[in-house]
């Protein structure tokens, strides 16, 4: 038998093999892997393709539609706004400071939520029982209203929002791996490791991890959508990114004002949005769907 095609079947009959073949199959999911593959392109060049500095403002050009449009200039793509400033050039900056903020911000709350969450899982008893009611507590007040308050104690700004929504994200995780990790303690197979001599370490990396990585996977792609739209909310409301930000949730406020002589300064930042949350929520279903037969 050839060596590619023993390859071929080794790598599937892994999990990971496994998991992305079902995942291959579903052509929304491969939709939202593209679109999250595009987003993270966008990211990394935006800067290099945006055709115009993002605060460069044209006083001959306010409020120019966008190109499709027959008052539309081909130059000017996504028109411009009140001050004629570049709608696609603010639109591409917006992506590193939504959707690139919202990147980091997961990957922050992923750590210490992971370092926590792990260390409280293996924990039993008394301890782990009042850390598992204080985090119902925190999980029971919505994320954007705990991103609120945070920033009503330390203030308005873009980088405030980093840590106000971090915050807010942390107890999700260390609750999905408490939870996570508690639960695969009453395995059987964790009672035959520890028999075997392994101790905590050995059995909370070597055998239950294995089966967290699954549910982490998806609780990722659940907070990567949820951080989109609490920095543009908080954008929107002010209490975010500040003008002349080009964040798309402090765009669309920027364009209230101007919403019926000129709809396309809030409708295309909240397109962005829009495409930016269902790319991630269609890969986060379409992992959902090709863990579950292979978690059961």
């Amino acid at each position: 038998m050839p060596p590619i095609k023993i390859y071929k079947q080794d790598y599937i009959a892994t999990p990971a093999g496994r998991v992305w073949k079902a995942f291959s199959k579903n052509p929304f999911a491969l939709i939202g892997l593209w679109g999250v593959c595009f987003l993270l392109l966008l990211t990394i060049l935006a800067p290099f393709i945006a055709p115009y500095s993002v605060n460069e403002q044209n006083q001959q050009i306010l409020l120019l539609p966008p190109s499709w449009d027959p008052l539309g200039h081909v130059e000017y793509f996504l028109g411009t706004d009140d001050l004629g400033r570049d709608i696609f050039s603010r639109i591409l900056h917006g992506v590193q400071l939504t959707f690139g903020m919202s990147l980091i911000i997961v990957s922050c709350a992923l750590f210490f939520g992971f370092l926590i969450g792990s260390i409280s899982g293996m924990m039993r008893g008394l301890k782990s029982s009042i850390l598992g009611h204080l985090l119902d507590a925190l999980l029971s007040i919505p994320s954007l209203l705990m991103a609120i308050l945070v920033v009503a104690v330390i203030g308005p700004g873009l980088y405030n929002v980093f840590w106000a929504v971090g915050i807010a994200m942390v107890p999700q995780f260390i609750r999905t791996i408490h939870q996570a990790v508690h639960e695969e303690l009453q395995k059987e197979y964790v009672t035959a490791a520890r028999l075997d001599g392994a101790n905590n370490l050995q059995v909370f990396w070597y055998v239950i991890m294995p089966n967290v990585w699954e549910v982490l996977i998806i609780q990722i792609t659940m907070a990567i959508s949820a951080a989109i739209l609490d920095i543009a909310a908080l954008g929107f409301l002010n209490l975010g990114a500040q003008a002349p930000s080009p964040e798309w949730g402090a765009m669309i406020a920027q364009g209230l004002d101007n919403l019926l002589l000129a709809p396309w300064t809030v409708t295309i930042p909240g397109v962005a949005i829009l495409f930016s949350v269902l790319a991630v929520n269609l890969v986060g279903d379409g992992l959902r769907s090709a863990i579950a037969p292979i978690r059961n």
